[in-house]
């Protein structure tokens, strides 16, 4: 980890590089990169719940098949 002098030069050259006034417009930049980002992980974590949800709910469908045509199929009269 840089110590106290190094992250001085280190800010120094950032702002000889980019300026004082284009400085806080990157910060901002960055700010609402990291707030889509997290924003999109979000929106993903909901749609994989969604799609667990969706799921569950056709292996429910399913077994409620296979058990309506067991039922059918062992209670139907012999002909």
């Amino acid at each position: 980890m840089p110590g106290g002098l190094e992250l001085a030069v280190i800010v120094g050259v950032i702002i000889l590089l980019f300026g004082g006034k284009k400085i806080p417009e990157l910060a901002k930049g960055l700010g609402k990169g990291i707030k889509d980002f997290k924003t999109a992980v979000k929106d993903d974590e909901k749609t994989e719940e969604k799609v667990a949800e969706v799921k569950e709910i056709k292996t429910d469908a399913k077994e409620s098949i296979t058990d309506a045509k067991t039922t059918t199929t062992t209670t139907a009269p012999k002909a």
